[in-house]
């Protein structure tokens, strides 16, 4: 179940993310609002995967998703460029994570 939570925290902070571009410097209160819940939402599930996950894998796979999920949802959403690069390093974040749930 705390892996649930974890990953349910990691997609959250992608939503936070994703509505804090979108609130335009909190000048837009239904994203500024949708931030705020979402971003509670994430710490509210970080809190509860950290009871049984260590902290430092925890910390690293929600920030993890995090990352891989906003740049994803940036190419998508935002017009933000797709390089070979940037997939490659994409490619090796999402296999750290992997990698952090198969050795925890």
């Amino acid at each position: 179940m705390a892996w649930i939570w974890l990953i349910s925290a990691g997609f959250s902070e992608v939503l936070f993310a994703t509505f804090l571009k979108l609130s335009d410097g909190f000048s837009k209160p239904i994203y500024s609002i949708a931030f705020v819940v979402a971003a509670a939402f994430s710490f509210f599930c970080l809190t509860k995967a950290m009871q049984n996950i260590p902290i430092g894998t925890a910390y690293a796979v929600w920030t993890g998703i995090g990352a891989a999920g906003v740049v994803i949802l940036g190419i998508i959403l935002f017009s933000e460029p797709l390089t070979a690069g940037r997939l490659f390093f994409i490619s090796t974040l999402v296999a750290s994570i992997i990698g952090l749930k198969l050795v925890s």
